[in-house]
């Protein structure tokens, strides 16, 4: 069943890319960033409200928002602090570059993530599975030779080192996850409700400082339906991912790579979307992710 609410959640990310890019592009990014936390924030707090004055309807239905004390807080402070940080740099590089160039990136997650599973978790990897990362890793070097010929230099690029760098920081949350989700046995939306709240003070800050004072910036800020559209369709993925993470049985490693599936969504139908270049021989080194995928979820078999 985790493996059926990885792929839910794979769904609704790769929905989620589609309207971010349209969200950011052209765009002001750290207020977008900030309407789309926001907005995924109304969201679950309307099942927190509900929750407060329908507390056994709430509880019947599955929306019951746990009493968690001080230093659980703390702990979910974190991880707002890390998504903050790879959340800010993965929206400016996606202002800044392809779709299809950044997703494929983003793929790398489940390598680190894999690591860090064995690190940490002591998850042990089969055969199969080293073939499927390596598999994923050599599709994501296919796509940087590729990114070179949209002008795109991999080595010189900043907005490629702040997408690697939020990737990194994106597969350190996600191990995170395991230990709010499974030790401290939080449930998914009293983790998505704090979460979001502690994200919006954090990017309050940051933009009290680059941007709230700067009318030009301000200015240039446009509203979008898709803003709202990305932190909902956030929300739906994190609430399936994090009821995964609940089954004790659900490896990390796994269900990380399982949500990479997304891509299909973000370079076939994005690429069309947003007419970028190389779609055709963007599909060679996305069929590799799609292989080193099924190789991972085969293993498990």
């Amino acid at each position: 069943m985790w493996m059926y609410l990885g792929l839910l959640a794979a769904l609704f990310l790769g929905l989620h890319n589609l309207c971010k890019k349209h969200a950011v592009q052209g765009n002001e990014v750290f207020p977008v960033l900030l309407g789309t936390v926001s907005s995924g924030f109304i969201f679950v707090a309307l099942f927190y409200m509900l929750s407060i004055f329908y507390p056994e309807y709430a509880i019947n239905n599955g929306y019951n928002f746990q009493k968690i004390n001080w230093q659980t807080h703390g702990f979910i402070c974190i991880k707002s602090a890390i998504m903050a940080s790879s959340w800010v740099l993965a929206y400016q590089a996606l202002k800044h570059l392809p779709i299809t160039i950044v997703t494929p990136i983003r793929s790398a997650g489940p390598f680190f993530t894999f690591i860090g599973a064995i690190l940490i978790y002591k998850e042990s990897p089969s055969f199969l599975q080293w073939i499927g990362f390596f598999v994923i890793i050599f599709s994501v070097i296919l796509y940087s030779k590729i990114g070179k010929k949209e002008g795109i230099n991999f080595k010189k690029n900043k907005w490629i080192f702040a997408i690697i760098v939020a990737t990194f920081l994106g597969a350190s949350s996600g191990l995170y996850d395991k230990f709010l989700i499974q030790r401290l046995t939080l449930n998914p939306q009293t983790l998505q409700f704090w979460f979001c709240l502690y994200t919006i003070l954090i990017l309050l800050v940051i933009l009290s400082i680059t941007w709230f004072p700067f009318p030009k910036k301000r200015k240039a800020f446009t509203f979008r339906w898709s803003i709202i559209a990305v932190g909902v369709l956030l929300q739906a993925a994190d609430y399936f991912y994090f009821k995964a993470l609940q089954d004790p049985d659900a490896l990390i490693m796994l269900l990380s790579a399982i949500k990479r599936s997304q891509i299909l969504i973000a370079v076939v139908v994005g690429g069309l979307i947003f007419k970028e270049k190389n779609k055709r021989k963007k599909l060679i080194p996305l069929a590799g992710i799609m292989v080193g995928i099924f190789l991972i979820l085969y293993s498990n078999r």
